[in-house]
């Protein structure tokens, strides 16, 4: 899905911690200063300095460094912005979660020592990586953002109206006002909606990984959308079991000491659980799909009502990731013709 283009963000083969690396950086950009800090692969503390913030200026920097070179920074509002700019002047650049960079917390705070403390982590290759790409397709998660704020806007105005007209009527003085002008904003929020939609469609007929998708019993336009737009490339995933973790799907077990204390729930993609559950609650809403098969077929073999549509969200997810995966078009019962044609052999 890299639409012949391969980035840096892409490559989840390697560790972090690749002492091919000539040069490890770390950048703490503001709109006024930027803090570079800069370590090699003999030196243990990083030199730490700061100027104003010049993307120009940082390029040349960047340039003048002779060998393999890796940046890191922090998950921002510009760290899009920057990998785009700086992505063809480093060998790797490494845009991190801030939410595990705990280390940044403690002690005085500055962007120096920030920009220190995360040249020491990226060294000892303890970051956690947050995917960003140069790819195309990435852009479209604007689109779905700006859709998905645009339903919360929407379906609150409706409550609002809803409430508004069974709490006062036409009784209250100011009712009728704000009645009217929550008119209008549904009016427009489904206009809107529409338009939107619309944009899916065309985008879904022209792009086959979308299309593909729409061949899933339960996955809708919409849906097959928001999937290629959050996923991008499905080969940052190594298995199909931490897919379904970024999907939020599964649940982590806590043991210590042999002992386990329950499960823990992961930080995950809610656009992407959303889809994963509505597509399971379309797909055994209806009869004769392989999905509402499989869950018949879980149901008799006494499984929980509640965890036999989680299990339907689980294969719909492992199904698409594998369609993204591989490029394949959907073959529904596949397994069951392979086995059928075995034992005909």
């Amino acid at each position: 899905m890299n639409n012949g283009k391969v980035t840096h963000g892409d490559r989840k083969g390697k560790g972090l911690r690749d002492e091919s690396f000539d040069h490890f950086l770390a950048l703490d950009w503001s709109k006024k200063v930027m803090a570079i800090a800069h370590m090699t692969k003999r030196r243990k503390e990083p030199e730490v300095f700061e100027r104003t913030s010049d993307l120009k200026e940082l390029k040349r920097y960047l340039a003048s460094l002779k060998g393999r070179k890796i940046l890191a920074l922090e998950e921002t509002t510009t760290a899009q912005w920057l990998y785009l700019e700086l992505v063809d002047h480093l060998d790797r650049i490494l845009i991190c979660d801030p939410y595990r960079n705990r280390l940044l917390s403690d002690g005085p705070k500055t962007d120096k020592i920030d920009a220190g403390k995360l040249c020491r982590l990226l060294r000892a290759g303890l970051l956690k990586e947050v995917f960003h790409s140069a790819n195309d397709l990435y852009e479209l998660r604007r689109l779905v953002s700006a859709y998905e704020d645009l339903i919360k806007a929407g379906v609150r105005a409706q409550n609002q109206k809803s409430s508004l007209e069974q709490g006062h009527g036409d009784t209250a003085n100011h009712a009728a006002f704000i009645l009217d002008h929550l008119t209008k904003s549904i009016e427009l929020y489904r206009s809107s909606k529409q338009d939107y939609e619309r944009k899916f469609c065309e985008f879904a007929k022209r792009i086959r990984f979308a299309r593909n998708l729409t061949e899933v019993t339960g996955v809708g336009v919409i849906g097959a959308v928001k999937i290629v737009a959050v996923v991008v490339d499905a080969h940052r995933f190594p298995r199909a079991g931490k897919y379904l973790c970024y999907c939020g799907l599964v649940e982590h077990e806590k043991l210590s000491g042999q002992r386990t204390y329950g499960r823990r729930r992961p930080r995950f993609n809610h656009t992407l659980k959303t889809v994963y559950k509505l597509a399971a609650m379309s797909a055994i809403s209806s009869k004769n799909n392989p999905m509402r098969a499989y869950y018949d077929y879980l149901l008799a073999n006494g499984v929980a009502e509640h965890n036999a549509r989680h299990a339907v969200a689980r294969y719909i997810a492992r199904v698409t990731y594998g369609m993204l995966k591989t490029g394949k078009r959907y073959q529904p019962y596949q397994h069951r013709d392979q086995a059928t044609a075995q034992q005909a052999a």
